[in-house]
This record gives structure tokens, C-alpha cells and sequence, in this order.
């Protein structure tokens, strides 16, 4: 009897500290979860704070050499001013000397050189600025007969005529027409046209 009771005894101490040691376990493993799950948080910041870094540096390289390649002025660039003359219609062109300040310039860096330009073209070896005037080009010019000499009068902005060049090419060899026409005055436009048109009677 006695051994019987003994073990049962012994089996209740057995059962007992197994279930002990099931519910210490369970609690522990409960209590160890939320901290694993905090360390994974806490890595998977530090990986994005790594690829955030890692991304803004790449960006960063990128627009550096971005601005390394932007395009500038060379040395042999050509440099081209136009002007449209709303007044007549004109536009004209004048191919000048590359200031050397502006060597090495971006386009950005022109435009804030020239504030009343706009910049039509712009490469390493071409740059063309434009604007409008409200005014006329000045290059309006009437060919007259003045005794017996082809003569040259520029008109002015406000319709009156200033004689510019006497050519010392005569009307008396002229055809018939061109005598005609320039009891009125030939008009043309342009130096270009001018000097064509001079070379025509000569």
C-alpha cells in the first residue's frame, strides 16, 4: 500500500514539474518573440538607411557628371547676333569676334551675360543670340539719278532720304528702263542687294 501510494507520489511530482516546465518555456519563448520581431525591424531599417544612402550618392555622381558634360563655349565657336526690326520686318545678322570671357561658359552662364537676349542656338561651336527692336534696320536704301550719277541715299526712320554715296557710275550708258526707274529712286534692301545692284551697272 505504501508503494503504491509512494508511486503515485512520485508520478504527481513528475506530471507537476513537467507542466512547470512546459509553461516556463511557453512564457519564455512569448517573451523572446517581440524582441526578435524589434531586431528584424531594426535591420530591415538598416538596410533601407544603407540603399537610401547608397541611391542618394549614385544621384548625387550622376548629376555631378551630368554638369561635367553640360556643353560649352569653345574657343573657335562662332558668335552671331540677330536682330529682327519690328518696324520694317527685317532681320539681320551680324557675325562678330568670340568675346574671350565667354570661352568655357555654359549656356546658362550667357544668358546671364546677355539679360536682353534670348539664345537661339547653342552648341561648343555655335552660339546665336536674338532679340527685337521695335525700330527700322537702317538698311533701306534708294539708287537715284543726281547729274547724270548713280547715287546712293540710305532712308531714315522717319521717311527722309540722306544721300551716303555719290558711286561714279554714269546714268548715260544705262538702259533705257533703269534711267526710267531711277527718276523715282530704286529701292532695296539689305548691303548685299545694294552692292549687287551697283555691281549690275558698273
Amino acid at each position: 500500500m505504501n508503494r503504491i501510494i509512494i508511486t503515485l507520489i512520485c508520478i504527481l511530482v513528475v506530471i507537476g514539474a513537467m507542466v512547470t516546465a512546459v509553461m516556463f518555456t511557453t512564457n519564455k519563448n512569448q517573451q523572446e518573440a517581440p524582441q526578435t520581431i524589434v531586431t528584424e525591424e531594426i535591420a530591415d531599417e538598416n538596410i533601407l538607411d544603407d540603399c537610401t544612402d547608397e541611391y542618394e550618392e549614385i544621384e548625387e555622381n550622376n548629376m555631378l557628371q551630368a554638369n561635367s558634360e553640360e556643353e560649352k563655349v569653345s574657343p573657335n565657336c562662332s558668335f552671331v547676333e540677330k536682330v529682327n526690326y519690328k518696324n520694317c520686318g527685317h532681320t539681320t545678322s551680324q557675325y562678330l569676334e568670340l568675346p574671350t570671357e565667354l570661352v568655357n561658359l555654359t549656356e546658362e552662364q550667357v544668358a546671364e551675360k546677355y539679360p536682353d537676349w534670348d539664345i537661339e542656338r547653342f552648341n561648343s561651336s555655335e552660339v546665336v543670340l536674338y532679340k527685337e527692336v521695335a525700330s527700322e534696320c537702317g538698311e533701306h536704301y534708294l539708287i537715284k539719278d543726281n547729274d547724270g550719277q548713280v547715287t546712293v541715299y540710305q532712308i531714315l526712320e522717319d521717311g527722309t532720304e540722306k544721300e551716303i554715296e555719290v558711286t561714279g557710275v554714269t546714268t548715260e550708258y544705262l538702259p533705257e528702263t533703269d534711267k526710267i526707274n531711277m527718276k523715282d529712286g530704286i529701292r532695296v534692301n539689305g548691303k548685299k542687294e545694294l552692292n549687287q545692284l551697283i555691281e549690275d551697272f558698273e
